[in-house]
């Protein structure tokens, strides 16, 4: 359907979050200042980013109606089938977005690029409308997300782009019976990272990072993933007489998945793409199927 109507969404930049916590800019630079840091930096970027953003706000406003909307309501907006989603910010806030996009196309503008690597925005400032021109007139080329989703055992589900996280909303650790392939271990550690392709040069690469440095070695490889490959991996798995340590990473293939039983009381949880306020609930008496789903994301490209 031709969109009718644009939604832009931004999150706040860290000068704006600095703040909000302590009530004014002078109060925010002397902190930082006092700590050592350059609040500079956090101005800059700050204006950098508003500079970019207006100038996407003032070309998009020749083309269509639009509206902007923050990131922190995005889990509880309502996309409609007439809209066009337009990301300005980090990769990451694309990849909390795409969740909710319901199959809607999403343009995705670099704000910054000496300072964001932009794998998921394909567009700048300076040629986003070719972006949004090709939409309009619904003859777009596209890059299908796809998602890494939870089911719990009651009919709860959570989608990820980037990845999941299953463990312990504390430093405590996750206690929980692991089942992949027909096998099934007890485990304690400081929870799963489950990554999709789109997500392996984020969080799961620092995991691999964190095992080179141990290690002090660079013949290690990191996993190379097919669109419809997810990869999960454990942390810190910790090995006793009551909990083992032979699954602690692998692939999930289409059509396979990997089961999850809570074995804590209270404070489990499963969250997805770093948002910990959109979060399952994973307490004993829950189990989780992780799988590939055959929901996706639209990103023009």
């Amino acid at each position: 359907m031709k969109p009718e109507y644009a939604i832009i969404i931004k999150n706040k930049t860290r000068l704006e979050a600095l703040i909000e916590r302590f009530n004014t800019k002078a109060q925010a630079r002397f902190y930082i200042e006092s700590s050592g840091g350059d609040f500079q930096e956090y101005v800059i970027e700050h204006e950098k980013f508003y500079q970019s953003f207006l100038e996407v706000q003032t070309k998009l406003s020749k083309v269509i109606k639009n509206k902007v909307v923050e990131r922190e309501f995005i889990p509880s907006f309502i996309f409609s089938e007439k809209n066009l989603i337009v990301v300005v910010g980090q990769d990451g806030l694309v990849a909390n977005v795409a969740k909710y996009s319901k199959n809607i196309p999403i343009v995705a503008i670099n704000p910054d690029q000496e300072r964001y690597d932009g794998v998921l925005l394909p567009f700048n400032t300076k040629n986003f409308l070719d972006g949004i021109h090709s939409v309009i007139n619904e003859n777009f080329s596209s890059k299908r997300m796809k998602f890494a989703e939870a089911v719990l055992n009651d009919g709860q589900k959570l989608l990820a782009v980037n990845d999941l996280f299953i463990g312990v909303s504390s430093h405590s650790s996750a206690r929980y019976k692991v089942v992949m392939n027909g096998k099934e271990e007890m485990h304690s550690s400081s929870g799963i990272i489950v990554s999709t392709k789109t997500g392996s040069t984020g969080w799961l690469s620092s995991i691999f990072n964190m095992a080179y440095g141990i290690l002090g070695s660079k013949e290690l490889e990191y996993p190379e993933l097919n669109e419809d490959d997810l990869y999960f991996t454990v942390r810190e798995p910790f090995k006793s007489k009551a909990t083992q340590t032979e699954i602690c990473s692998g692939r999930i293939k289409r059509g396979n998945r990997l089961v999850i039983e809570s074995l804590m009381p209270n404070n489990g949880f499963i969250f997805s793409d770093g948002i910990e306020q959109d979060f399952l609930q994973f307490n004993s008496g829950a189990t989780v199927e992780i799988k590939l789903s055959d929901e996706e994301a639209v990103l023009v490209i």
